[in-house]
């Protein structure tokens, strides 16, 4: 098992730079200030967002607004890269990959542009973020799906526009290390939720939705809450703690170069489950009502962790009731502070 993290590398120095793209969004921007609290002392943040809409700013980083679907933004954003992490791409939830296939696909343009300027630049590892939309669709028409391995993504038929978008960069991953010798690692991410993200605006995914909708509810006194879909529908829902241990784990296993991997929680719940929780965290009841008609995603996803398990030893824990209830507490902050009309965590399209 393996168990190296950046801090434990041996090859890995504490003034090595490391590039993360992407930063100003939920996952990147938490990265950056996990690996300072590290006490890494160079770190890159990327991201197009002008730098007052980022997510999360870290103090020392050093923090670059540039377009990465433009090839020599590429070049400056990784230039003396050690390590690379790429999380830039246009993406939400399922609202927004659904309406907006074509500006989900053209975030092929930054991780083809991203990984040959790494490659060029001698950058020693790089990885790619990639998500459980690449699952084969045809096996997630049932709410009580069997949980996806990574061989599902195989024969392919992944989610139109995002689903595609992933699975090609992946390949690029692996014909990078298959070539060219480049260290290339690839997690597959269901479902990352937590304080820091998108709550409102669009973009938001189920967790945070769900408990904007019921931190609204409560506060207008209607007791009543829309559901997309039936809320049948079945997800695994990840901490964003739990997905930057693994994220620092599988940069750093030399067994997973150029290998998907999940990396996701393996409780799965159903929408209204979900419902339920946000609900028993503010202490209320709601009328629910469903929309039919609304983007609804597949029928149900959760992630096989035999995998991970077996490679690493470890696996996301933390339970679905405990990451909520600081999530809805982050959330209903930023509602009250959006509501007094001040400065707030959000992405509106």
């Amino acid at each position: 098992m393996n168990n190296m993290t950046a801090s434990t590398d041996p090859e890995l120095r504490k003034d090595d730079l490391i590039v993360i793209a992407g930063a100003g969004g939920f996952i990147g921007g938490s990265l950056a200030r996990y690996f300072h609290e590290q006490g890494f002392k160079r770190i890159r943040a990327v991201d197009k967002k002008p730098l007052p809409y980022w997510y999360q700013r870290t103090t020392d980083v050093e923090n670059l607004c540039l377009d990465l679907s433009d090839q020599n933004n590429a070049a400056k954003a990784v230039e003396d890269a050690v390590e690379v992490y790429n999380f830039a791409a246009d993406m939400g939830g399922m609202g927004f990959i659904e309406r907006f296939r074509v500006e989900c696909l053209r975030s092929v343009l930054i991780n083809a542009h991203l990984i040959e300027a790494s490659y060029r630049a001698g950058a020693r590892r790089y990885l790619y973020s990639s998500s459980a939309c690449v699952y084969n669709a045809d096996l997630q028409k049932d709410p009580n799906v069997r949980a996806l391995k990574e061989s599902d993504a195989y024969p392919a038929m992944a989610e139109r526009g995002y689903g595609w978008e992933k699975l090609l960069s992946e390949m690029f991953c692996e014909e990078y290390w298959a070539e060219r010798g480049m260290k290339t690692f690839i997690p597959r991410y269901h479902n990352v939720y937590g304080p820091n993200g998108t709550w409102d605006g669009g973009r938001e995914k189920a967790p945070a939705a769900i408990a904007r909708k019921v931190i609204q509810a409560k506060d207008s006194g209607e007791h009543k809450i829309m559901i997309w879909g039936d809320g049948l529908q079945t997800r695994s829902f990840q901490w964003i703690g739990d997905a930057i241990k693994g994220i620092d784990m599988i940069m750093h296993c030399d067994k997973l170069i150029a290998t998907p991997i999940n990396l996701g929680s393996a409780e799965m719940v159903t929408i209204n489950e979900l419902v339920d929780i946000c609900e028993d965290i503010a202490g209320i009841k709601l009328v629910r009502h469903y929309d039919l008609t609304a983007p609804r995603g597949v029928a149900g996803r959760s992630s096989d962790n035999t995998f991970i398990q077996s490679v690493l030893g470890w696996q996301p824990n933390t339970k679905l009731r405990d990451g909520m209830a600081k999530t809805y507490a982050w959330i209903e902050e930023q509602f009250h502070l959006q509501k007094a009309g001040k400065p707030v965590v959000t992405d509106r399209i």
